[in-house]
């Protein structure tokens, strides 16, 4: 399994628009991901609810993980988006 631990760098965390930023990003990869704090369990990254029940907080660290074919690109494209606190998905390289 790839996976990606990353701090957020949004100040106001995973909440609201970062969110919403986020769960679009992750439906624009194509790729199931999962994101959980360290050692918690980790819920649907492209759902919004879930990302809201977890919680997560500007400057937690967070992993980002998936299974699926292409995971890597995706999680490297998401990884970046998160902890520059970026406002879309970056360009694939």
């Amino acid at each position: 399994m790839a996976e990606r631990r990353v701090t957020i760098g949004w100040a106001e965390g995973l909440h609201a628009r970062p969110a919403s930023v986020f769960v679009k990003a992750v439906a624009a990869t194509g790729v199931p991901i999962t994101i959980a704090k360290p050692g918690g369990t980790p819920v649907n990254a492209g759902s919004m609810l879930g990302l809201l029940a977890l919680g997560a907080q500007g400057g937690e660290e967070v992993v980002l993980a998936s299974d699926a074919e292409g995971a890597d690109a995706a999680l490297d494209r998401l990884a970046k988006l998160v902890q520059e606190g970026l406002d879309e998905l970056p360009a694939a390289a």
